[in-house]
């Protein structure tokens, strides 16, 4: 390896990925936090009251940020589950483990604030639109991740098993996106795209997208935690734990 380079791969080993975890986790944890009160001061202090929905609205700064980040860490479990499978890699499978229960809290989150959010603008606290049901779809593969894993004794077979429904699940995380599209629904579009300009004033999306970094580094600091906790478990009777226990 050349001066000054870093082996990444040399991380996908549980030993090394365990510390560098531990390095990170607290960085992190507190840019999670300055970034958190950031975008919530903006959301909820600075950006004005919105012309059509008042301050009902302000529940975007919570509600897009969580949508956006169960979808993505749907892709994320899926991912590393594929991994998990064509190369057996034990890393990869507690990746997508440790990753799912965030997953399926970042959508509960997503489905509660958009009731909130539901409630004054359509008069209901629930319909069956197309992206709702879709979000209520992707909380339940969550939940069949989890339940599955658990209800298998041998972790490999587990891991195995698990991973095949996250592979046949990422189908919806596509319908979820693309059903204000694809269909009439009552959910709004989507105020943010790659493909044009957004539809909302620029210190209401600078806000947004602070809250929505700030989710970001709680998620990651969150499963890297939990990763730690699954490499104990796990790797535990190993050579190399019994001498870091030693060691602390």
């Amino acid at each position: 390896m050349a001066a000054g380079r870093i082996n990444w791969y040399a991380f996908a080993a549980p030993r090394r990925f365990y510390d560098l975890a531990g390095a990170l986790i607290p960085w992190l944890g507190g840019l999670a936090a300055l970034l958190g009160v950031a975008g919530l001061v903006i959301g909820l202090g600075i950006a004005p009251t919105d012309a059509q929905q008042g301050d009902a609205y302000r529940i975007i700064f919570v509600h897009v940020p969580v949508a956006w980040m169960s979808m993505i860490i749907y892709l994320a479990m899926a991912f590393w589950a594929g991994v998990s499978l064509v190369f057996n890699a034990r890393l990869a499978a507690m990746l997508a483990l440790a990753l799912a229960p965030t997953g399926a809290l970042m959508t509960f989150l997503a489905l509660w604030t958009g009731a909130l959010w539901g409630r004054p603008t359509w008069g209901a606290w629930w319909v069956w639109d197309a992206r709702l049901t879709s979000e209520l779809v992707l909380l339940f593969l969550y939940v069949g991740f989890l339940a599955l894993h658990a209800a298998i004794d041998d972790v490999r077979r587990a891991d195995r098993a698990a991973a095949l429904l996250a592979l046949v699940g990422v189908v919806n995380v596509p319908i979820i996106y693309f059903s204000v599209v694809w269909w009439n629904t009552l959910h709004q579009g989507a105020s943010v795209s790659l493909s044009s300009a957004p539809t909302m004033a620029a210190i209401m999306l600078t806000g947004m997208l602070i809250a929505t970094l700030a989710l970001w580094c709680y998620c990651i600091a969150i499963v890297l935690a939990r990763v730690r906790v699954l490499i104990v478990e796990r790797e535990g009777a190993s050579k190399w734990m019994a001498r870091k226990e030693e060691w602390t």
